[in-house]
């Protein structure tokens, strides 16, 4: 099985600002940035997905992510 990292950007619904993050698992991530669980965004939510990209090579991912 080929492991897969995510480049994700959301938007912030209460201040119109942007979060961009990655992780190996999309689904996990979103639920726990909507739950409130997610340190970095837990004050600013709720949150949208509004892009993601996919990568094979975690260096590609994480170098997009900066």
């Amino acid at each position: 099985m080929i492991d897969v990292f995510y480049v994700y950007v959301l938007h912030s619904l209460a201040d119109n600002g942007f979060y961009i993050g990655y992780s190996t698992d999309l689904k996990k991530r979103l639920a726990q940035h909507k739950q409130g669980a997610a340190i970095a965004t837990r004050h600013r939510g709720p949150w949208k997905l509004i892009y993601y990209e996919a990568y094979i090579e975690q260096a590609d991912a994480k170098g997009r992510e900066r």
